[in-house]
């Protein structure tokens, strides 16, 4: 049986982690930004729902740092600044930016997920099956958030490029650090 490379393993339990408790927190900051300034309650439902699979999704990868001792990344608390800032933020400037966001992030995401697939071997069959049913739930929150309106046309493709490369940046240092 072939076995995946222990260190590659650590560094996608660490970086998955780190990657759906930002999540979590970019929904945190879009339900503070709708509890508080902007009202939309069927928004507000949606976001909740979301939240919901990525905090199934954080709570194994908790499991999965304590049980295999990896260290979680260090920046864990710039990224939930970030986190919350950014779902703020798109909120304020209205629902399509808030759903570009979510659909942003997931493309990300569920690009990052197939290339793990691809990289797991037998010996992580159970890791392999976790991953492959949360990119499905990514690929479902990036498809709702395109039908509650995100949009990647005129300044929205600009929000966009940013929030991707942010993302991306993201994934390269928390696999490292």
């Amino acid at each position: 049986m072939k076995k995946t490379d222990k260190r590659k393993i650590e560094e996608f339990i660490r970086v998955d982690h780190a990657g759906e408790r930002g999540a979590i927190k970019i929904y945190e900051g879009q339900l503070l930004a709708l509890n508080t300034i902007k009202k939309d309650e069927n928004l507000k439902e949606i976001i909740q729902e979301m939240k919901s699979h990525e905090i199934e999704h954080s709570n194994f990868f908790d499991k999965e740092i304590k049980k295999r001792n990896i260290k979680p990344t260090k920046l864990l608390p710039l990224w939930d600044l970030f986190g919350v800032g950014l779902g703020f933020g798109t909120t304020l400037l209205g629902k399509r930016a808030a759903m570009l966001c979510t659909a942003s992030v997931e493309e990300v995401i569920q690009e990052h997920y197939a290339n793990q697939l691809t990289q797991l071997e037998e010996d992580e069959i159970y890791l392999k099956k976790k991953i492959s049913k949360f990119r499905e739930e990514e690929i479902m929150h990036k498809d709702i958030a395109y039908d509650e309106g995100a949009t990647k046309n005129g300044p929205y493709l600009l929000l966009d490029k940013i929030i991707k490369t942010g993302s991306r940046i993201a994934i390269k240092i928390s696999e490292k650090i």
